[in-house]
């Protein structure tokens, strides 16, 4: 039998929970969108959510705040598990104060933030805000700073989710923009520093919201996400499938699953995927399907930089990254935008303990002003920084061409690659046979009777004696060439051996990455 004071204080929490009322409810549900309790609920496990800091207020007295109402002032905090496992989670609240961030509502998210990092379990935060609180000032501003600050201390240290679910603008946006990854819903998402509106009047440009900040332009053209939904509970399911992949934290390894498949098993199909002809693309995905336990690739960025790709897929139960490059678009040239989504997959797959798999076939960097004048050299190097760097495991599969640096790019013995394996088909050479024969036998070709008679039997000539692994191999830079059907037996075999794994680092403060 409660009393009255436990009756109050059960009304009292029924009230805050209730955010902004039931009118501001319906219309957050009219655009499509869950409140912040609702989608707390749907992600984690039932009645797994522990909530704090529920009384908590403002202290805002200007501009009509000390007569405002705010619920846990805009902001949804506390923990509970995904699949068994802890987690720490933020969501704001757009039914209070349009989700607004005063000095309390970042307080909720820092300590959130803290408690996360204390005792290494992931942080999600959701985010569905007008942005800064005006009526608050410099103290919005010191909020988000906090929160940045807390973003950097925990990178590389626990898993760190952005959810965009409805508005993320100015100097909101640099929070998801500090974390591991970012997702999307179409439609209701929205992250941009200066909305149309100021870009109207200060450049005269019309653009949408969604246009501008929506999730397919920042899935596809900026970069900035990494997942994109069609609704909020698709959204939800991608988290909990992206955290399977992951540890709880930089200290652990990711969660081994029971694997079905047999690990020796010979994929026959896999001995007539390179076409005869080497200009002709194939789906470098038919190769990692292959050889997935369960034939899936659970893909990051699969919208951007499509000339590579990076993913989760699982061998014999263990989570493993997955870098490749897709002969069907640019012929698997790597480019700007490619080396940046690269580099950034293998620096967060080092940091949470993912042992990395690298299939190339790689005709080169992307030529042009453009590539050069964007910094394709600067960006390029951060490839070659981020695997030189990486210390888990590291194996890598040279499917066909493996041309010029950028074959030392993708993963090469001289960047440390743990061990590197060849196709027969396997091309390893500093550029394309024509382009060789091109510059070597030049004089031969100009001065021949039949220049082009003679060009081609140059062309097979060099062919015939470095477009091969065996050259590679010879030298020690391929650990084995092998038939492409063994190769799922020989990737787990090979990460197998690689467990134990452990080198000693140079002591210094941290490298300069070339940004």
């Amino acid at each position: 039998m409660l009393d009255d004071k436990q009756h109050a204080l059960l009304d009292m929490k029924k009230t805050l929970s209730s955010g902004g009322g039931e009118a501001a409810i319906e219309r957050q549900h009219a655009r499509g969108k869950m409140t912040a309790r609702e989608r707390i609920e749907k992600l984690l496990d039932e009645k797994s959510f522990v909530e704090t800091g529920l009384f908590v207020k403002h202290r805002a007295t200007n501009f009509g705040m000390d007569t405002k109402n705010a619920p846990g002032d805009g902001v949804v905090t506390g923990y509970g598990t995904i699949d068994g496992r802890l987690v720490f989670v933020s969501a704001q609240d757009f039914t209070v104060i349009g989700g607004s961030l005063g000095e309390m509502h970042a307080d909720k998210i820092v300590r959130t933030q803290e408690a996360a990092l204390k005792v290494g379990a992931p942080m999600i935060a959701i985010n569905d805000s007008g942005g800064a609180r005006i009526q608050e000032g410099v103290d919005s501003l010191a909020g988000y700073g906090r929160i940045f600050f807390n973003n950097t201390k925990a990178s590389g240290v626990i898993p760190q989710i952005s959810v965009i679910m409805g508005p993320c603008a100015g100097g909101a946006v640099y929070s998801p923009a500090l974390t591991d990854f970012v997702f999307m819903v179409d439609e209701t998402s929205e992250m941009f520093i200066t909305g149309p509106q100021v870009i109207l009047a200060v450049t005269g440009e019309e653009v949408s919201s969604q246009t501008l900040g929506g999730a397919m332009t920042h899935n596809s053209v900026s970069g900035v996400a990494h997942f994109r939904a069609s609704n909020e509970e698709e959204c939800l399911a991608q988290i909990k499938q992206l955290l399977s992949f992951l540890p709880q934290n930089n200290l652990e390894r990711p969660a081994r699953t029971e694997c079905f498949r047999d690990p020796n098993e010979m994929i026959r199909e896999l001995n007539t995927l390179i076409p005869q002809d080497p200009r002709t693309p194939y789906d470098m995905k038919e190769l990692i399907y292959a050889l997935a336990d369960d034939g899936a690739l659970f893909e990051v960025q699969p919208y951007y930089a499509q000339n590579i790709i990076t993913g989760f897929i699982r061998l014999n139960g263990e989570s493993v990254g997955v870098i490749a490059n897709q002969p069907r678009v640019m012929a698997g040239c790597l480019d700007i935008n490619a080396s940046d989504k690269a580099s950034r997959f293998i620096r967060m797959c080092d940091a949470f303990n993912v042992p990395l798999l690298t299939l190339v076939d790689v005709p080169g960097f992307l030529p042009g002003t453009q590539q050069e004048y964007g910094g394709i050299i600067r960006h390029g190097a951060k490839m070659l920084y981020a695997y030189s760097e990486a210390s888990v495991p590291k194996v890598t599969v040279i499917t066909r061409k493996a041309y010029g640096g950028a074959y030392i790019g993708m993963c090469s013995k001289h960047l440390g690659g743990d061990i590197v394996l060849g196709w027969p088909t396997a091309e390893i050479a500093v550029m394309g046979a024509e382009g060789a024969a091109n510059i070597i036998f030049s004089r031969e070709i100009r001065n021949a009777d039949d220049p082009e008679e003679k060009r081609n039997e140059k062309i097979a000539e060099y062919s015939e004696a470095m477009m091969n692994p065996f050259v590679a191999a010879e030298r020690g830079y391929l650990d084995d060439v092998i038939l492409p059907e063994e190769t799922r037996q020989r990737l787990i075999s090979s990460f197998d051996s690689l467990r134990g794994k452990r080198i000693t680092t140079i002591a210094k403060k941290h490298g300069n990455i070339p940004l």
